[in-house]
């Protein structure tokens, strides 16, 4: 792996933390959750299987220290595996659409929304959950999803722009 994509994706992750930590919790002390529009970004850029797993183990950690839903733990890094290994395929079935803001956004989207039932999913199984999986998932996940579509495409315009500024060659 090179180490100029791995530092990119360090510092991602850092602006991630960043953000994570300044958004309040809302519904039963879930978070909107926009280190997937990070993490999302990372792997857009870097898209070497061994950066999707690095990804998924620093956002993981980072989302499960920050967590403020009660045992949230387990299920952030579980949501953050799977999500990631999912989202890496539907890149690489996008082939060459991928760069696309729309594909961008869908990417987004898409995945906020597989993240989210599968923490809801995992966290109903570890430790319950403080309200019902749809109050969860129509209050908290679709309006994050939402969310996502923009952030992600302010983040990966903006670091895209950097990319090409400093000539860097990624996947």
């Amino acid at each position: 792996m090179n180490l100029r994509k791995n530092i990119i994706t360090a510092l991602l992750i850092a602006i991630g933390f960043i953000l994570r930590q300044i958004v309040p919790g809302v519904i039963g002390g879930m978070k909107f959750d926009l280190m997937l529009s990070v993490i999302f970004v990372c792997i857009l850029i870097n898209q070497e299987f061994k950066n999707v797993m690095l990804t998924a183990l620093l956002g993981g950690v980072i989302t499960a220290m920050t967590t403020t839903f009660p045992g949230g733990q387990l299920p952030n890094m579980i949501d953050k595996f799977i999500t990631c290994i999912i989202v890496f395929m539907m890149i690489k079935m996008l082939g060459k659409y991928k760069n696309n803001l729309l594909c961008v956004g869908l990417i987004a989207f898409v995945g906020t929304l597989i993240s989210g039932s599968i923490f809801l999913i995992s966290a109903s199984f570890i430790v319950g959950l403080p309200a019902a999986f749809s109050v969860l998932f129509i209050g908290v996940v679709v309006p994050t999803a939402f969310t996502n579509i923009f952030a992600t495409i302010f983040i990966y315009k903006a670091v895209s722009l950097s990319i090409k500024a400093t000539g860097l060659k990624f996947v």
